[in-house]
C-alpha cells in the first residue's frame, strides 16, 4: 500500500509540475516510472533556488518595507532567466512552484481575510469597493480591446488592477489563455505602477485635502499590493493606515466570486478546454477551481476566530514565503526578447488602468459621508 501510494505521488507531481509555455516533450514509452522520491528529488534544485529567491525578497522587504518580497522574487526570476538561463535540473521545481506552490499561498491568502472586517466598512464603504473593482475591471478589458491587445493579457492586467496585483494575476494565470511573456508583463505594469503611487498618492492627497479615514480609502481602493498599500498610506498616519489595509483586505475577498465566474463563463463556452488543450474524452474542469474554494473555506475560518493570532502570524509569513516561490518560478519562464515585440500597447493599458483605478476610487471615495 505504501509503494502504491508513493507511485501516486510520483505521478501526481510529474503530471502537474508544468507551466503552460514551457514546451517539454514526455514520451511515456522511453522515460521509465519514478519512485516519489526520484521525483522530489528531481524539483529539489528548482525549489531551493526559489527558497534563496524569496529569502532574498525577504531580506529586501525587511530593509525597504515599501518594497514587496513577491516584486523582488519574480524580478529575480526574469533576471536569472534572462542571464544565466535556466537549466535543465531547475525547471522541474520552478515549474511546480509556478503552478502548485501558488494556489497554496493563494488559498492561505484567505487567512488575512474575516467578514467582520466588511461590517466595519458598512454599506457605502462597500459601495466605493464594489464600484472601483466594477469599473477597473470592465474599463480595462474594453481599453485593452480598443488597443488590439490579446483577450489574455488583457484580462490579467484587468484583473491584477482591481483586485489584488500580482498575486491575483497569478489567481486567474490558469484560465486566461495568456503566455509567460503575458504574464511577467502584466506582474511588471502593476508593481511599477503600485510603486509610483507610493510617491505620487501622497503628494496628490495632500493636494486635495485628503485626510485620516477619507485618504486611506482611497489607497484602500487603488493601489494594488498590500505592501504598496501601507507604504502609501503611512505619511497620513496610523488611522489612514489601518482604514486602507481593511478596504483593501475587502477588495481581495472579491478575488474567489471573479475567478469563479471566470473560469464558469469560459467553461460554458468551452474555452478553459482549448487553453488546458484537455481532450474531449476528458472530464471538464470544475467550474469553481478547488483553490478558490479552499480560500473561501480559509476566510471561513479566520472568521470564526478559531485561529490564534501567533498562527496568524506564521501563516502569513507560510504565505508570503509560497507566492515568493511561485512568482520566482513565473519570473523564469520570461524572456525579453519576446517582451520588447509586444510594444507600447500594453504599457499604455497599464497607465490608463492605473488612472481609472485611481479616478474612480477618488470620486467613489469623495462621495462617502464624512
Amino acid at each position: 500500500m505504501r509503494e502504491r501510494t508513493l507511485g501516486d505521488v510520483a505521478i501526481l507531481i510529474r503530471a502537474q509540475s508544468g507551466v503552460r509555455g514551457w514546451h517539454h516533450r514526455s514520451d511515456p514509452d522511453r522515460d521509465p516510472p519514478q519512485s516519489a522520491w526520484h521525483a522530489l528529488a528531481r524539483l529539489a534544485p528548482g525549489l531551493g533556488l526559489a527558497a534563496v529567491a524569496v529569502g532574498i525578497g525577504l531580506a529586501v522587504h525587511s530593509a525597504a518595507d515599501g518594497v514587496s518580497p513577491l516584486v523582488v522574487a519574480v524580478a529575480l526570476g526574469a533576471i536569472m532567466a534572462n542571464t544565466l538561463g535556466i537549466g535543465e535540473a531547475i525547471r522541474p521545481g520552478v515549474r511546480f512552484a509556478a503552478k502548485r506552490l501558488l494556489r497554496v499561498g493563494v488559498v492561505l491568502l484567505g487567512f488575512q481575510l474575516s467578514l467582520s472586517q466588511l461590517r466595519t466598512l458598512g454599506a457605502p464603504g462597500l459601495g466605493v469597493v464594489a464600484a472601483t473593482v466594477a469599473a477597473t475591471f470592465f474599463g480595462t478589458r474594453w481599453i485593452g480591446r480598443r488597443l488590439g491587445l490579446s483577450d489574455g493579457l488583457t484580462l490579467l492586467v484587468a484583473t491584477g488592477y482591481s483586485i489584488c496585483g500580482a498575486s491575483a494575476i497569478a489567481a486567474v494565470e490558469g484560465i486566461a489563455g495568456a503566455d509567460e511573456e503575458e504574464v511577467a508583463f502584466s506582474v511588471a505594469l502593476v508593481t511599477l505602477c503600485g510603486t509610483l503611487a507610493i510617491f505620487t498618492l501622497p503628494i496628490v492627497g495632500d493636494l486635495l485635502g485628503l485626510h485620516g479615514a477619507t485618504y486611506g480609502n482611497w489607497v484602500g481602493a487603488s493601489v494594488h499590493d498590500i505592501g504598496q498599500v501601507v507604504a502609501a498610506a503611512t505619511p497620513a498616519g496610523d488611522h489612514a493606515v489601518k482604514t486602507a489595509v481593511v478596504v483593501k483586505l475587502t477588495r481581495v475577498v472579491l478575488l474567489a466570486p471573479l475567478v469563479a465566474s471566470l473560469a464558469f463563463a469560459r467553461r460554458r463556452r468551452g474555452e478553459i478546454d482549448a487553453i488546458a488543450d484537455v481532450p474531449a474524452t476528458r472530464r471538464r474542469p470544475p467550474i469553481v477551481p478547488l483553490f478558490v474554494l479552499g480560500f473561501l473555506a480559509t476566510i471561513a475560518i479566520r472568521t470564526t476566530d478559531g485561529v490564534p493570532a501567533h498562527a496568524l502570524d506564521d501563516i502569513k509569513v507560510a504565505q508570503t514565503a509560497l507566492l515568493g516561490a511561485a512568482l520566482f518560478g513565473l519570473g523564469c519562464g520570461v524572456d525579453i526578447g519576446r517582451l520588447r515585440k509586444v510594444g507600447g500597447k500594453p504599457l499604455l493599458l497599464g497607465l490608463i488602468s492605473w488612472l481609472l483605478v485611481a479616478g474612480v476610487a477618488l470620486a467613489a471615495t469623495r462621495m462617502l459621508p464624512t
